[in-house]
């Protein structure tokens, strides 16, 4: 008896939610050009989810952070994601690596 043999097609791993805040957090910068203080992205992203800025819950500026600084700190996901700081380790000046655009 002939054993058939099915391809196994891998199914995209599911991002986990750290994952998913960089992404966003990838996302904002790009809205800002490529960089911008980590503040006015955290801020960005309160809008975005319907927070009001001026009362931005401590729980999203933590998860915001520490999202950015376990990518950043993930040589792997800081490749994925193109997180670069401004003014070196310590800075509050997030940034992405911009997408190549063709003329």
């Amino acid at each position: 008896m002939e054993k058939i043999q099915t391809e196994r097609r891998r199914k995209p791993r599911p991002k986990t939610s750290a994952e998913a805040v960089a992404e966003r957090i990838r996302q904002t910068l790009l809205l800002f050009g490529g960089e911008a203080h980590r503040r006015e992205v955290i801020m960005q992203m309160a809008r975005d989810s319907g927070v009001d800025v001026r009362n931005i819950p401590e729980e999203l500026e933590t998860t915001v952070i520490t999202s950015f600084e376990a990518a950043w700190n993930d040589a792997e996901k800081r490749e994925t994601f193109g997180f670069t700081l401004r003014f070196g380790e310590g800075s509050h000046r997030w940034g992405v690596r911009m997408p190549e655009t063709s003329h």
